[in-house]
């Protein structure tokens, strides 16, 4: 009996996940700096024919607080589905790599205070990489308390040895 795995259609975008992706693609572009920056300079100019009134001054700021709150909106959007992405693909890393720690999978679900329980074990690991002259020399914070270690031991054997003295003879 042989099993086929059955192919899903990659899903479409709905119509807002691609108004979004593209407005926040277009919104940073240089043509859209562009844009409203002549828009500022025409709004500029107009204020001596408007007398620089009050629906003169209303007409810059209503435009430019309605923007910004939908833009606030759209960007954030992007920048959660790139920040998925961004860590879907850092999970990938992780999974395939057989040295690497699977502790750090999904370490974006992890409490603040985990999150810094572990950026100290990070720290002592940077403390002990400083240390090493070989950029590849350990994977974990353990195999780089075990290097560390023997690194002491091999320092001290050769210590003993130079003064002539015999290892475990006080």
């Amino acid at each position: 009996m042989s099993h086929t795995v059955e192919e899903k259609p990659i899903p479409k975008k709905n119509l807002f996940e691609t108004f979004a992706t593209r407005t926040t693609q277009l919104a940073g572009s240089t043509a859209a700096f562009v844009i409203a920056f002549l828009l500022i300079v025409a709004w500029l100019v107009s204020g001596p024919l408007f007398n620089y009134s009050s629906n003169w001054q209303l007409v810059i700021n209503t435009g430019t607080t309605i923007i910004t709150f939908l833009m606030v909106f759209l960007i954030q959007k992007s920048q959660n589905k790139d920040a998925l992405a961004i860590q879907l693909k850092l999970n990938e890393l992780v999974a395939a790599h057989e040295l690497a720690s699977n502790r750090l999978v999904s370490v974006e679900d992890m409490t603040e205070e985990e999150l810094r329980v572990l950026q100290k074990y990070y720290s002592k690991l940077a403390v002990l990489a400083k240390n090493d002259e070989s950029l590849q020399s350990s994977h974990s914070i353990e195999e780089a308390e075990q290097m560390t270690e023997l690194k002491r031991a091999l320092e001290a054997d050769k210590t003993i040895k130079s003064n002539g003295e015999l290892p475990g003879a006080a």
